[in-house]
């Protein structure tokens, strides 16, 4: 390369991937991870509630959605839950299991910061802040980059790692989607992921009424079904149920919801009816259900001030099934402004599945969310950060 000022690798995005991957390829040379935030790893401090879903112990491909579903195989396989929890532990950083396999930082989201951090430094990465690329070209040995503070340098590799579009208010773009463009890579379309789903006039109403009750429940689309919280809101619907499912959901299609899944209501009902046949049908539903949502669909089933002894079975029946199979038609979603990631991307078949690195393209590498590899709510967007990360940082340091 020519005098000027030249890198091994240039890594743009200092988030859970770009981090990763930058402790990973200084080892091959001098490494520069540049981004336009003021401070590194943002989505990650405010992730968790501030304490960091980090990742998942039950982690694995099946976790994921890509046009590829056998994509992440790789990555993950070669770099899985338990080698990050290895890492974490040798920091000593304490943290804890919640529901479903979640692993959670004890007291701050910080301290995987800091981790990446320090790792980053030990392998003599160079993390410059409140800086972007404003322009990008390839040569005949790697690329040229005019940046935002503008120096002009040069790169043998390039990684994308500047995420997708959600929560713009964290700084999110598109850019990393249009520099994929710009070299001839795929976009699988994008759109807002786990995030809350809203509703139009014809049932918000009904559920801005309900707003602040949360249930454990279940929601159903596109073939999938989750088992997890539901919060009614004055928008719609959110809990981790509804975030999961509005991956899999389409606009237009119904969502069904089980607002008590592992009730047999029909039987506790009759059950009900035979012990206390004046006990109101509401009070009865209370026993299983929010008072006030109860409520709710006793009125809605036109049992308000109803006893059991005055409903027919199959008035029961209907009752438990607009409970456990109430079917309404999101709007939308409430978009990128709330989305914890984006679905779609860069298309993973321009890409290598080991090494990240883009097929047609020598020396560019695209890794973390700006790629077509989505996970569900828990953690397993962090472990995929971790595991593409590494991927293109071990290919670019040589091991």
């Amino acid at each position: 390369m020519s005098a000027r000022e030249a890198y091994h690798a240039v890594i743009l995005g200092a988030g859970a991937a770009g981090m990763m991957c930058a402790a990973h390829a200084a080892r091959g040379g001098p490494t520069l991870i540049l981004d336009h935030a003021r401070a590194p790893g943002e989505k990650i401090r405010i992730s968790g509630g501030g304490r960091c879903n980090f990742t998942n112990l039950y982690a694995s491909p099946e976790n994921f959605l890509s046009a590829n579903p056998h994509f992440a195989r790789s990555a993950l396989k070669r770099y899985s839950q338990h080698d990050f929890i290895a890492l974490v532990e040798r920091y000593g950083v304490a943290y804890h299991e919640k529901t479903l396999g979640q692993l959670f930082c004890d007291v701050s989201a910080k301290a995987i910061i800091d981790l990446l951090l320090a790792e980053m430094a030990a392998a003599g990465a160079v993390l410059q802040l409140g800086t972007g690329v404003d322009a990008i070209a390839r040569t005949a040995d790697g690329f040229d980059l005019r940046l935002s503070d503008g120096r002009d340098i040069q790169a043998r590799s390039f990684v994308i790692a500047c995420g997708g579009r959600s929560i713009p208010k964290m700084g999110a773009t598109d850019y990393g989607y249009r520099l994929a463009r710009q070299f001839g890579l795929a976009l699988v379309e994008t759109r807002p992921a786990l995030v809350p789903l809203v509703f139009g006039e014809d049932v918000l109403p009904r559920l801005k009424a309900l707003a602040g009750i949360a249930v454990d429940g279940r929601a159903s689309a596109g073939g999938m079904t989750f088992d997890e919280g539901l919060l009614f809101t004055h928008r719609g619907l959110s809990g981790p149920s509804i975030l999961q499912i509005s991956s899999y959901w389409r606009e237009g299609a119904p969502l069904t919801i089980a607002l008590a899944p592992h009730e047999d209501l029909v039987e506790r009902l009759k059950a009900e009816r035979r012990s206390s046949p004046r006990r109101q049908v509401a009070t009865a539903l209370g026993a299983v259900l929010p008072n006030r949502l109860a409520a709710d669909m006793a009125a809605e089933a036109g049992m308000a001030g109803a006893v059991l002894a005055d409903i027919s079975d199959k008035r029961l029946q209907a009752l438990a099934a607009a409970i456990n199979a109430w079917v309404l038609t999101p709007a939308g979603t409430e978009g990128y402004r709330t989305a914890e990631v984006t679905l779609g991307g860069i298309a993973t078949d321009g890409l290598d599945q080991r090494t990240m690195a883009a097929t047609a393209v020598p020396g560019l590498y695209c890794i973390g969310e700006a790629v077509d590899v989505t996970g569900w709510l828990g953690g397993y967007n962090f472990q995929w950060a971790w595991s593409s990360g590494h991927a293109a940082g071990t290919a670019i340091g040589g091991g």
